[in-house]
């Protein structure tokens, strides 16, 4: 088994859905056809595929089954968590019935099978000091923070001595590391990996935090910064 990671699908598969992303810039023609390529090459059934937030453009749930049903058609466990572009985001109990090899992860955890692993997610939000933090955050960014450590706590209580891997839409901090809510609970959980997305365009790639930073592994798995390539995080084979 091993793991992939590549957020912000930013898929548009739904019918009335125009939402043309190479206006953005290079990383982004053909994107979904890219994606596809590649993931077939590289993931198989048994698989998982970590996808933290912004997967589809559609408002509703149902705007968003088309890009669901394309997901579905790829092999692999895909692990969705929650972007700020994610306003289909409902019922996850609902969601979480719609198909087998898709996970819907809020508040919860993931344990796959025959490892020593655990999986948990969050959006995040901007932090403290960020660019994008303003005084009209401070709840949200209250809020997410609970919910990272809700998640946290299901991964301690269902596999207390697992590494865990957890999946957030926004950056836990700057390129320096700067010490914010998100980081003290990703080390006071002892976090292994985190991965994260959001990050759009060279001069926005180097705004968040990478490689080892006080015991965290962190990794942006933008789509554009991976050239539409899931990333290998994990391979079973050599436990890494």
């Amino acid at each position: 088994m091993k793991i992939f990671a590549i957020s912000d699908l930013h898929l548009s598969f739904g019918e009335n859905i125009d939402k043309p992303m190479d206006k953005f810039g290079d990383g982004w023609e053909n994107h979904a056809a890219r994606l596809r390529e590649s993931w077939e090459e590289l993931v198989s059934e048994g698989d998982l595929v970590l996808i933290p937030g912004d997967i589809s453009w559609g408002l509703r749930l149902d705007e968003a089954i088309a890009d669901f049903d394309w997901l579905h058609s790829l092999p692999g466990i895909k692990i969705i968590s929650k972007g700020n572009h994610d306003l289909w985001w409902n019922r996850i109990k609902y969601m979480n019935t719609l198909y087998e090899d898709i996970i819907f992860l809020q508040n919860d955890c993931y344990r796959p099978e025959n490892t020593d692993l655990v999986i948990t997610a969050s959006r995040g939000w901007p932090y403290p000091g960020s660019d994008e933090y303003t005084e009209h955050d401070e709840k949200i960014y209250a809020r997410e923070l609970q919910r990272l450590k809700l998640g946290l706590d299901a991964a301690k209580a269902k596999a207390p001595d697992a590494r865990i891997i957890a999946c957030l839409h926004y950056p836990p901090s700057d390129p320096a590391g700067r010490e914010t809510g998100f980081t003290q609970l990703l080390e006071e959980y002892k976090v292994w990996k985190c991965v994260y997305g959001h990050l759009h365009g060279c001069a926005a790639f180097g705004r968040g935090i990478k490689g080892e930073c006080r015991g965290v592994q962190y990794q942006l798995v933008s789509l554009d910064y991976l050239g539409a390539r899931p990333r290998l995080i994990y391979d079973k084979e050599t436990d890494e």
